[in-house]
């Protein structure tokens, strides 16, 4: 069993415990295999949309607050930011939940004195803002895709295809959608410009990425449902996305394994 990998600071998001989408398990073992510093819940940890309509809580849901629980208790500093999908914990935010900080925003200073802005990402959302239940319908259809997914890919693999994710291929076809996540990641750098950081740290939409945006460093921590994908900050201050179902040749069809391997090798640097 090898030692966990340790990082000055994690983020994740729209982990959307409470649905059955949710790679609990995969999280837990992501959760089990690292320590930092700090680690940022970046929104939509549980999905409070999901559970008013129907009620959905596997033993796994459980095991992803318990090892959040425990690694605040040791001493990580775990702050969380809440997200559209849990928007009620917004009524808490300056206090202190088992540990757990909650928080509207933060400013994250990174090693190298970079100065970042960690927010969730719904606020610059138009469709969240202004038409909720289109953002509603937006949820079940996104719901729909992920479930055709499933059954997709269990037929790919029963003729010895791979995993190939056809929800994130038909968001990544619709011209909407594309010029949505465009349109979204210019708003938010606009808004960390304005606030004078170097960059901004978010979620929301689903969508790992790294990169600058004249002048501005945007970085998406991805999601728990699809992706699984992490932002990390190495002791240097150095940034980098981290892919665990890819990293640990998870099959995201499957149950995250019990025991642990080596990582490897990192990918995705910022620059």
């Amino acid at each position: 069993m090898t030692a966990p990998s340790y990082y000055r600071t994690i983020w994740i998001s729209d982990i959307h415990l409470g649905t059955r989408g949710c790679k609990a398990e995969f999280l837990v073992d992501f959760l089990r295999d690292t320590e930092s510093e700090t680690l940022y819940l970046v929104g939509d940890i549980v999905d409070g949309w999901r559970l008013r309509r129907s009620w959905y809580w596997a033993q796994s849901h459980n095991d992803v607050i318990q090892k959040v629980l425990r690694k605040a208790r040791k001493g990580t500093k775990v702050i969380y930011i809440p997200g559209n999908h849990d928007e009620w914990l917004r009524d808490y935010t300056q206090l202190t939940l088992g540990g757990v900080l909650l928080l509207d925003e933060a400013i994250h200073e990174t090693a190298d004195g970079r100065k970042l802005l960690v927010l969730h990402g719904d606020a610059f959302d138009g469709v969240v803002r202004y038409a909720k239940w289109l953002a509603l319908l937006g949820d079940w259809a996104y719901t729909v895709a992920l479930h055709l997914n499933h059954h997709f890919n269990l037929i790919r693999r029963r003729f010895g295809y791979p995993y190939w994710s056809l929800s994130a291929y038909l968001k990544s076809r619709v011209k909407n959608a594309v010029e949505f996540v465009s349109n979204y990641a210019d708003v938010i750098v606009e808004e960390a410009r304005k606030r004078g950081v170097h960059g901004v740290v978010c979620g929301h939409i689903h969508q790992a990425e790294m990169r600058d945006i004249r002048g501005v460093l945007y970085c998406n921590d991805g999601d728990w449902v699809e992706s699984c994908t992490a932002l990390v900050e190495h002791f240097d201050g150095r940034l980098e996305i981290l892919n665990w179902t890819s990293l640990r040749a998870l099959d995201p069809l499957a149950a995250a394994p019990a025991g642990r391997r080596e990582l490897a090798p990192a990918t995705a640097d910022a620059p």
